[in-house]
């Protein structure tokens, strides 16, 4: 269906504004999509933007619809997601949407909510309103990528993430790990971690490293702390304990030490028992708390247990020019049971860039379907 008064070019350009509008609540919208709106007069000039900050708050349609105010009758409304028609913490943004007499909307994809699901296109079609959709579709789906893959899987987005030596070593043989990377690294991975609802370690990684797990600021709050240990196997003073500075939660088995479980629950410390207690059932808990996108910054054997239980789907490897050696020496992923190269892991869509000394490559994890049982 062509789009009124527009070419295909305008069409697009305006749309790229309203994916750049919304690609600023990125570190705040969760557990909700990113979306950003602009509003055009009925001479096709921009009379208001707007784009979605926060749970609770105006989504980015009714921000821009309310900036251009009567300058709306008439004219369009670009969106990057389909606007909702149900009552949450907000009003429908078809009720706004419709009060302010747009002709036409141009929406970028279709918003797979169950509550929404093309409900909110055929309110406006309904209603008389011009409905194009799919400019930008693309570009709407990867800003979002996390929060579909969580509505279409009931888990979070998996990033596993390492800095390792150029021959592949995450440590020495003796556990000494500080640093691998350099400084511009590590403050690269506290903004990813920004962009992240949770980080999850295991364990080991408490106790060999006694990590912070923060954006160091860059994001507010801070990301969900999360550990994974099934026997409560921790130390009993760690700066993850601390929740003054960010909220950890602990996941564990039924029967893991009860002792332990109710001292981290004395300092304010979450735990919650599963069974099993597995990186996929952990994400199955994290994604009913709203989280789209998680870290895992784990061991060995834990991150073998992510990739088994498909929780990971992009890679993220800080490669530092230098070399440990060792026959012994630690890898950043335990056993996978791969006994041939036909059976190995394909990684694609990927990116490299340089971060002072190191390199930092992002792809995306592949894995052939039934590569693994889930667990």
């Amino acid at each position: 269906m062509a789009i009124t008064r527009f070419s295909e070019a305008a069409a697009e350009f305006w749309m790229e504004r309203a994916l750049g509008l919304a690609r600023l609540g990125r570190l705040t919208t969760s557990p909700n999509p990113m979306v950003g709106a602009v509003v055009l007069d009925a001479n096709g000039q921009l009379v208001g933007e707007g784009f979605h900050v926060a749970p609770g708050q105006p989504h980015g349609e009714v921000m821009a619809l309310e900036q251009a105010g009567a300058r709306a009758h008439g004219g369009s409304l670009f969106v990057t997601l389909e606007p909702c028609c149900h009552h949450g913490r907000t009003p429908p943004c078809t009720e706004a949407i419709l009060a302010a007499k747009v002709q036409q909307v141009v929406v970028a994809m279709v918003d797979p909510d169950p509550r929404v699901a093309g409900g909110g296109l055929d309110q406006l079609r309904q209603a008389g309103v011009r409905v194009v959709c799919g400019v930008g579709e693309a570009q709407a789906r990867a800003i979002n990528q996390p929060f579909l893959h969580r509505l279409s899987h009931g888990r979070p987005w998996g990033v596993l993430k390492w800095a390792a030596t150029i021959d592949g070593r995450i440590a020495t043989t003796t556990g000494n790990s500080q640093w691998i990377s350099g400084p511009p690294a590590r403050q690269w991975v506290h903004q990813l971690r920004a962009h992240c609802d949770a980080v999850v370690v295991g364990a080991g990684t408490v106790r060999s490293d006694n990590p912070l797990l923060t954006s160091r600021g860059q994001r507010q709050p801070e990301p969900l702390r999360v550990v994974l240990s099934r026997g409560l196997q921790v130390p009993p003073q760690a700066q993850l304990w601390d929740q003054t500075v960010a909220s950890t939660l602990v996941f564990h088995s039924p029967g893991a030490d009860p002792i332990m479980a109710n001292h981290l629950q004395q300092q304010g410390v979450e735990c919650v028992a599963l069974a099993p207690c597995s990186p996929r059932r952990v994400l199955e808990q994290l994604a009913s708390r709203g989280c789209n996108r998680v870290l895992w910054e784990c061991g060995p054997a834990l991150a073998a247990a992510a990739v088994k239980g498909g929780c990971v789907q992009e890679v993220v490897a800080v490669q530092a020019p230098k070399l440990i050696g060792g026959v012994q020496g630690c890898t950043p992923i335990g056993d996978l049971q791969i006994t041939t190269m036909a059976q190995s892991l394909p990684l694609g869509s990927h990116r490299l860039e340089r971060c002072g000394a190191d390199l930092i490559w992002r792809l995306r994890l592949n894995p052939p379907d039934n590569s693994f049982p889930m667990a």
